[in-house]
């Protein structure tokens, strides 16, 4: 199963990272323009939607600085989520 997922991923690769990066920055553009008024809880879940996205990619192409600058923005966004959420 996740092999298919990896096969899928690969075909589609560039597809998938151009709407990740694009994701990334719509999120931080609402940040941007609506400050303290953003939707944190979604921007934050946006954002790491996104990062899972672009790891995944970056691990399937062996890119070891992208994987490793995307994981931490999972682990940012995990922690943005849990604020957002008041905890």
């Amino acid at each position: 199963m996740v092999e298919q997922l990896n096969m899928v991923i690969a075909r589609h690769r560039t597809t998938i990272e151009l709407t990740a990066v694009m994701m990334r920055i719509v999120s931080f553009s609402l940040v941007s323009w609506l400050g303290p008024k953003s939707p944190f809880l979604f921007v934050w879940a946006f954002n790491t939607a996104d990062a899972v996205a672009l790891s995944w990619c970056a691990v399937l192409r062996k890119d070891k600085a992208y994987t490793l600058l995307n994981v931490f923005w999972i682990g940012v966004g995990i922690v943005g989520m849990i604020r957002a959420h008041g905890f």
